[in-house]
């Protein structure tokens, strides 16, 4: 059996049709648990529609990494699929997923390529934003290469790496990826399996657009931190950490964040990288 997680907060519009896409796959042998991380609109209302065909649970909000985390500690199955609540899936996703995991059981992670969408108009990815099988821990410090929805892992991957950052408000599936990459290969079903929509105010990478990096630099000074890289992994980590702190620290400077700036730019240094 394979368990959906899927955590919402205030998605009362789009959360149905995400409901739906998981309740019409053509892969049966699920269980979706939908988490409801304090949502003040209608969302109780609509998840307990639909009855005995989903979990819903509900808890203080405390951002999507908590509430991804709650899903996986309730979960039955021996995998995992995420899908965020604004997003959606082809009704054979979990189906060629699946079929593709099971003929490559060496793989503890998998995901997919996906189809965005802007305010209801298709968007041409860059091919920047190519997806990538094997490892793909150098190409992921540089930015997410991985899409939540896309994704399914085997419940031992939690076991080995832990689950999300709850720390992390923003860029916790950055640092999920990173954490996975480091050791694990990533395979990938080159179809596009999900259906992702954005442009909207209230998505996490747009209320934290301004300075998201911060985070992707903590990210990558816990893994330096550890010493859990090897050489080569510590050398692509270090360039990229010299990158981004010039990044944000000139730009923090540019706002009249002097401070902050300077503390961005001097970090590496404190890191003992030259």
């Amino acid at each position: 059996m394979i368990t959906v997680v899927i955590p919402t907060y205030n998605r009362y519009g789009l959360l149905k049709v995400a409901i739906d896409s998981v309740l019409d796959q053509s892969y049966r042998d699920f269980e979706l648990i939908v988490v409801d991380d304090g949502s003040t609109d209608d969302t109780h209302a609509l998840v307990r529609s639909y009855g005995d065909s989903l979990v819903y649970l509900k808890q203080e909000n405390q951002g999507p990494s908590a509430a991804r985390n709650r899903g996986i500690e309730e979960s039955r199955g021996s995998l995992v699929a995420f899908l965020d609540s604004d997003d959606r899936w082809h009704p054979d996703k979990l189906l060629i997923q699946i079929e593709a995991m099971e003929e490559e059981p060496g793989y503890l992670i998998s995901h997919t390529g996906e189809v965005w969408y802007r305010n209801g108009e298709l968007l041409r990815q860059k091919k920047k934003h190519q997806k990538l099988p094997g490892y793909i821990f150098e190409r992921s410090l540089s930015m997410c290469m991985v899409s939540m929805s896309t994704v399914i892992a085997r419940r031992e991957l939690f076991d080995h790496i832990g689950c999300f950052d709850e720390k992390l408000p923003c860029c916790e599936d950055y640092d999920f990826w990173l954490r996975a990459s480091l050791r694990y290969p990533f395979l990938l079903v080159d179809q596009p399996l999900t259906f992702k929509e954005g442009g909207r105010e209230d998505q996490v990478s747009v209320i934290y657009r301004i300075g998201m990096d911060r985070f992707r630099i903590q990210s990558i000074v816990n893994l330096l931190e550890k010493k859990v890289l090897s050489e080569e992994q510590s050398e692509e980590a270090q360039k990229e950490l010299r990158k981004k702190c010039w990044i944000y620290g000139k730009g923090c400077i540019k706002w009249g964040k002097e401070e902050e700036g300077r503390r961005y730019l001097e970090l590496p240094e404190r890191l003992n990288i030259d």
